[in-house]
């Protein structure tokens, strides 16, 4: 059997979003992949040290995280990219002419450095577990990279802000917007150049419209039952809903296991 790359979203695809668990019949064939010789990794626009920590409870040890940002194959961090330094500084330019607060992460890590406490007054504290580090006199050009940055723009007021567009966002509460590296599809095809392997032999699957960046005409691109129209409309396979054994339907039907 020719070996396959399978590339899995997380939530929605190999979890329930019910329980925020792995999908029994999605961790079976998982261990089903890997024993048949398939690479499994996941594709996740989280930070490595949160993917890290689903992946080693379901035994997978390749990572594309970080949105595509940071690499990893047999537990071993292959490549990290950050956000573009000048547009990044740029960026914050902007947010501090504008009065408007923001976060910055530095680090593989649930830590932000902050210069004020403009971001907490107008966005409130984050919902997930972060570590907030003050530093009044903080320059972010000093710093090595920046990974992330949270800034607080209320939803509805994005258009105020054209300078946004300077790196990209993505939206994940009402509150602020998150600014990170977000081409999981060009960290799949780094991860295929690094090891020479041919793109045609990729399987994504996915189910959220961020999924919609990794599903490319150069491989196959397989949506769960439960995906959004979007996804549906742009994948070659349409398989059963995560929670109705869909991944594991779809590896038996095309002969991977």
């Amino acid at each position: 059997m020719k070996r396959k790359y399978f590339f899995f979203d997380i939530d929605g695809t190999l979890t329930d979003d019910a329980t925020h668990r792995i999908v029994p019949s999605a961790q079976e064939a998982l261990r089903r992949l890997q024993e048949a010789g398939h690479f499994v990794a996941v594709a996740s626009g989280r930070m490595h040290y949160k993917t890290k920590a689903f992946t080693d409870s379901v035994g997978i040890h390749n990572l594309v995280c970080g949105g595509g940002g940071c690499l990893v194959i047999d537990d071993q961090i292959i490549d990290q990219q950050y956000l573009e330094n000048d547009k990044a500084l740029e960026f914050l330019k902007h947010c501090d002419e504008n009065g408007i607060g923001w976060l910055i992460t530095p680090e593989d890590s649930d830590c932000v450095i902050i210069r004020d406490f403009r971001f907490l007054e107008q966005a409130g504290r984050r919902r997930e577990l972060t570590t907030y580090l003050v530093d009044p006199k903080l320059d972010p050009a000093s710093l090595p990279g920046i990974m992330k940055i949270y800034v607080a723009v209320p939803k509805g007021q994005e258009d105020r802000y054209p300078w946004l567009d300077l790196l990209g966002h993505l939206r994940m509460t009402d509150s602020y917007l998150v600014i990170q590296y977000d081409k999981k599809k060009e960290g799949i095809l780094r991860m295929m150049e690094y090891m020479n392997a041919d793109p045609a032999d990729v399987v994504v699957f996915g189910d959220e419209k961020n999924d919609l960046v990794m599903f490319d005409p150069r491989w196959m691109s397989i949506a769960m039952g439960n995906a959004v129209p979007e996804l549906k409309e742009k994948a070659d396979y349409i398989t059963a809903a995560n929670t109705d054994d869909g991944i594991l339907k779809a590896c038996e039907h095309f002969g991977w296991i």
